[in-house]
C-alpha cells in the first residue's frame, strides 16, 4: 500500500510533508473555501498536531470555525486565521514598515505570517514619504532588523527609499491604496520593479503573505548564521 504522505478530503489534499520538504508547514488560502470545506481542514489539521494559519479570512469563516475548533484565533486587520498547538520558537527580527495607515491590512497580514513561521516582528507604521522625516527618526532602528517589509501604495516609493538607506534585504510589498491612476496597486508595483535600489525583491500586490513568508526564511537563514 502506498503511503500517499497527504490527507485526502476529497475536495482537499492536505500536504502533510511539506514541512519535511520546506521546512514549514502548509498554508490554508480561505478565500473561495466555503465553512464546511475551512471546518474539514482545520479539524484534520488540528488532529495531526499541526499549527495552522488561514490567510484571506472572513469574520464569518472564522466565527463559524471558533464554533468548532478551541484555541482558534483571529487578526481581523490581517484577515488570518491561526491555530497554535506547538510552541513557535522565534528568532531573529523582520521589520514591517508602511507608507502609510491604508497600508496596513497587508502588513498586518506579512507580520502574522513571519511571527506564525518563526520570526519576530517589529513593526513601524506611517512613516511614508509624504513626511519623510518620520522614517528618518525610525531607520536606526528598523536598521537592527535582519530583513525589512516595506508596504506601500499610491506610487509605491517606500520600498526604494529604504533600500537606499540600508544594507539588509527588503521586500517591497505593494498595496492597492490609491487614487485612480494607482490602478489598484499597479502603480506601485511598477514604482518598486523599477526602483534603481539594490537589493530590493518586489512581491505582488496585496501578497502579505508571500512577503511575511520570504522574509521569515532569510530572517531564520541569517539568525541561525
Amino acid at each position: 500500500m502506498v503511503d500517499k504522505k497527504y490527507i485526502e478530503l476529497g475536495f482537499a489534499k492536505l500536504d502533510t510533508e511539506r514541512t519535511k520538504r520546506r521546512g514549514f508547514s502548509e498554508a490554508v488560502f480561505c478565500e473561495c473555501k466555503t465553512n464546511e470545506q475551512l471546518i474539514s481542514i482545520f479539524k484534520a489539521f488540528k488532529e495531526a498536531g499541526s499549527n495552522v494559519i488561514g490567510t484571506r479570512a472572513s469574520k464569518e469563516q472564522y466565527e463559524a470555525l471558533s464554533k468548532q475548533i478551541q484555541d482558534i484565533k483571529y487578526n481581523e486587520t490581517a484577515k488570518v486565521i491561526t491555530l497554535i498547538q506547538k510552541e513557535i520558537i522565534k528568532v531573529g527580527e523582520v521589520a514591517v514598515c508602511t507608507g502609510g495607515t491604508g497600508d496596513i491590512p497587508a502588513a498586518e497580514e506579512a507580520a502574522e505570517t513571519a511571527e506564525f513561521f518563526g520570526s519576530n516582528v517589529k513593526k513601524y507604521y506611517d512613516i511614508g514619504v509624504a513626511g519623510i522625516h518620520r522614517l528618518f527618526d525610525k531607520i536606526d532602528e528598523i536598521k537592527k532588523a535582519n530583513v525589512i517589509i516595506a508596504a506601500a501604495g499610491m506610487e509605491g516609493a517606500l520600498g526604494g527609499i529604504i533600500a537606499g538607506l540600508v544594507d539588509i534585504p527588503v521586500i517591497a510589498l505593494p498595496t492597492s491604496v490609491g487614487y485612480g491612476t494607482s490602478l489598484n496597486g499597479i502603480s506601485a508595483l511598477l514604482t518598486m520593479l523599477n526602483s534603481c535600489a539594490e537589493g530590493m525583491t518586489v512581491v505582488n500586490i496585496d501578497n502579505g503573505f508571500n512577503a511575511g513568508y520570504s522574509a521569515n526564511q532569510i530572517n531564520r537563514k541569517i539568525a541561525k548564521g
